[in-house]
């Protein structure tokens, strides 16, 4: 079996249960996935998550839910343990968890800071360790960052701030982890017309996001999960890369 192969390969997906997350663990699945982890984080969320579950098994994958708060690293690791331990095998690692908070830098305070910290960066830190720990050889990891990276802003602080460790992360883990062949990618897409952009943002917010992009209008999932897929499977020589996909939104 080719690297780029997704035959029976199997996924675990931090974040899976909706919206962008969702939308990548059906596509794989269309595309040869057999086994899906698909984890979520509250009740709030189940219902999409089981969703996702039944599309996937209708889809005649195997699949299972697993619910937890991914900054308490406990659970990070129970995630890929209990995956290995029913399917075997871990082949393709995604992480599309994250948080925004939309803030002046004076107003800030410190636990908002450390939430911010924990879901965006401590999250992604620990993910991708334990699939370096986890992953079979050949195996792939994505991590979903922002194009905020690119950005001269000011209120996204915390946001673009935490994920920008990821980075490097990427970087680093890449460099270490590529002897096994495994490649570490993320990817930065613009603000996503998704149910995660529009609490942090007014109206008028909203209208500015729409006009920034070259191409015009938000970032649809649709068009970001096509480039996760790519980059576990035929774009598994890509590694340790950033990669901006937001319509001309930012670029560097």
């Amino acid at each position: 079996m080719s690297q780029k192969d997704l035959k029976n390969k199997t996924l675990l997906i931090a974040g899976g249960g909706k919206n962008l997350g969702g939308l990548i663990a059906r596509n794989l699945v269309n595309k040869g996935v057999s086994k899906v982890a698909i984890h979520y984080n509250s009740d709030s969320s189940r219902a999409d998550a089981e969703a996702t579950l039944n599309d996937i098994q209708a889809a005649g994958a195997e699949g299972f839910l697993f619910q937890g708060d991914l900054t308490k690293i406990e659970n990070i690791t129970r995630f890929f343990d209990e995956t290995k331990n029913r399917f075997g095998g871990i082949d393709i690692a995604i992480n599309t968890v994250g948080k925004v908070l939309k803030k002046p830098f004076t107003e800030t305070t410190e636990a908002e800071y450390d939430s911010m910290a924990d879901i965006n960066s401590k999250v992604a830190y620990f993910f991708i360790q334990e699939a370096g720990k986890k992953l079979n050889d050949n195996g792939k990891i994505c991590s979903i960052v922002t194009s905020l990276l690119a950005a001269y802003t000011g209120l996204y602080s915390t946001y673009a701030g935490q994920k920008a460790p990821v980075e490097h992360y990427t970087r680093a883990a890449s460099k270490e982890y590529g002897s096994r062949g495994i490649s570490v990618t993320a990817v930065a897409p613009g603000p996503m017309d998704t149910p995660f952009f529009y609490p942090a943002e007014s109206d008028e917010s909203v209208a500015y996001h729409k006009s920034a992009a070259a191409l015009g209008g938000l970032t649809d999932i649709k068009d970001i999960a096509p480039l996760v897929e790519f980059l576990v499977s035929d774009g598994w020589w890509i590694t340790g890369q950033t990669i901006f996909i937001n319509g001309g939104y930012t670029t560097r």
